[in-house]
């Protein structure tokens, strides 16, 4: 067997299931989970009609690169969306969809790095942790790099020392981040692409919580909307991850897409045709409809900003907690310890949230995931303000 696989460390959500195990929740209560990032909200009913409506497809082999309508289909989106120059995006060389960011962003890592004792993947400590067994299994070392309340949990990319970059290959940010929802500006990405032009490295963007946001005037800016508004619109050494998942509450579809640079969409490409991960015919054409339609998307938001803004009005007075730039997480501080609140909170009030420090590593002598816990409004609008009126009691009779 691969002997990177023994690195590997244990998915968050099993460690949540140890920490919960042996304990009898408040059974009074229903349960409400507020710890997975999987949306609730319902799919766009013209995507579901047809999905059935092109079954037909499966008859036939998918192309790895996917049809030219779907790369058409996302270009448009990006294009507009990202305020990108006309025709910087060559559907041929700049696109390829992909069954999911998850599936993408692990298996960008492996056709990316050069393996060797001093490759480095840089990643943001919380992270999604993809990132990190990806570099792992790809025969590199993740670099954690702190994202905490003193910088409003966005990454110090200037902090990072120039040894640190020399051996860096791959760097993953997530922008609005999971589990924080801090959106990187603009300035700070082209810093981090002109850093990469310096030392050579990729930047991976991942940007599934972009279309998440509170205000219509200010979208969470894109990586290669920063790389085109420098000048490199042939977006060298930028990559950037979407999905339809939280977009268009589609998490099943398993549908989303890679974009940049054309060289490395090239290599990326041919690794994707030996892995044999082709997107079902019939969900490409579902994942058209979705790209081409922008208002169940702005529906959807708007649920969101309900949702956040009547959670927020129940927990804030008895919490250290505050709106997220995007995204649909709440990464409020804990009183007690993360473990000890998440443990106590299911069995008093039958609502699972995740533990922080379960999202992070120790780095720099500090767990900056530790005395936070990450909250997922993903449920109805009930659900989520029962859930916060739940902690709101649990707070007050401590």
């Amino acid at each position: 067997m691969n002997p990177d696989l023994n690195h590997l460390h244990p998915y968050p959500f099993e460690k949540l299931a140890k920490l919960k195990a042996g304990i009898s929740p408040n059974n009074e209560l229903a349960h409400i989970a507020l710890s997975i990032g999987e949306p609730k909200h319902e799919p766009p009913a013209f995507v579901l009609e047809e999905l059935v409506n092109s079954l037909s497809k499966i008859a036939n082999y998918p192309l790895t690169k996917g049809t030219p309508e779907l790369r058409q289909s996302i270009a448009n989106w990006l294009t507009h969306r990202f305020k990108l120059p006309a025709d910087s995006l060559d559907i041929e060389k700049n696109i390829l969809p992909v069954n999911g960011t998850r599936e993408a962003l692990f298996a960008f890592a492996q056709a990316m790095i050069k393996r060797g004792d001093n490759a480095l993947v840089c990643m943001p400590n919380p992270f999604y942790q993809i990132y990190e067994g990806a570099a792992i299994l790809a025969g590199a070392e993740p670099y954690f790099y702190n994202t905490t309340a003193d910088t409003n949990y966005l990454p110090d990319f200037e902090a990072i020392e120039d040894t640190t970059w020399q051996r860096c290959q791959l760097i993953y940010i997530c922008t609005p981040g999971n589990p924080t929802g801090s959106v990187i500006s603009k300035q700070q990405m082209q810093w981090l692409i002109n850093k990469a032009e310096e030392f050579d490295f990729i930047i991976a963007s991942d940007e599934c919580y972009s279309e998440i946001y509170f205000d219509d005037e200010k979208p969470p800016c894109g990586l290669l909307e920063a790389a085109a508004e420098m000048g490199n619109t042939d977006y060298k050494r930028c990559v950037v991850f979407h999905s339809l998942s939280k977009r268009s509450n589609l998490p099943g579809l398993r549908s989303g897409f890679v974009a940049g640079d054309a060289d490395i969409m090239q290599a990326f490409l041919k690794y994707r045709t030996y892995h044999g991960c082709a997107m079902s015919g019939h969900h490409q054409y579902a994942s058209i409809c979705a790209w081409d339609d922008e208002q169940h998307v702005i529906d959807s938001r708007a649920i969101y900003r309900e949702k956040f803004k009547t959670v927020l009005e129940i927990i804030s007075p008895v919490m250290d907690v505050k709106l997220p730039d995007a995204g649909f997480y709440l990464w409020p501080r804990t009183p007690i310890a993360d473990t000890d609140f998440a443990q106590q909170l299911f069995a008093e009030k039958n609502i699972t949230v995740l533990p922080g420090q379960y999202l992070s590593r120790t780095a720099n002598n500090i767990n900056p995931g530790e005395n936070h816990i990450r909250m997922a409004l993903v449920a109805t609008l009930e659900e989520t303000t029962e859930a916060a009126h739940r902690i709101k009691h649990f707070l007050e009779t401590r």
